[in-house]
């Protein structure tokens, strides 16, 4: 049986959820979940390491490598293919010091 999956703490949620191409008719739409924003928002705009990453997001580093995997390759073909990117769903909860 495995494990249930570990709701993982976000600070906040995205303030536009969707990009893509223009004109987007037809688009192919690409989902980055909400975890997998935050990991991104983390590390690659804010300069965290893999390690604080994971303990801002309460899961092990090891979890936040794989995440942090998947949504680059999810963002590399929104970029490259021209698909529309929409950040939405994911196992996570939102941290009591979030603003908003």
């Amino acid at each position: 049986m495995a494990r249930p999956v570990k709701r993982r703490r976000v600070c906040g949620l995205p303030r536009i959820a969707e990009f893509g191409p223009h004109p987007c008719e037809g688009a192919e739409r690409i989902e980055l979940t909400v975890d997998e924003y935050e990991v991104i928002r983390l590390v690659d705009l804010l300069g965290f390491t893999q390690e604080a990453c994971a303990g801002q997001m309460n899961v092990a580093r090891t979890t936040v490598q794989a995440i942090y995997d998947g949504a680059r390759r999810k963002l590399a073909d929104a970029l490259v293919n021209g698909k529309m990117l929409v950040v939405s769903g994911g196992c996570y909860e939102i941290c009591p010091q979030a603003q908003g």
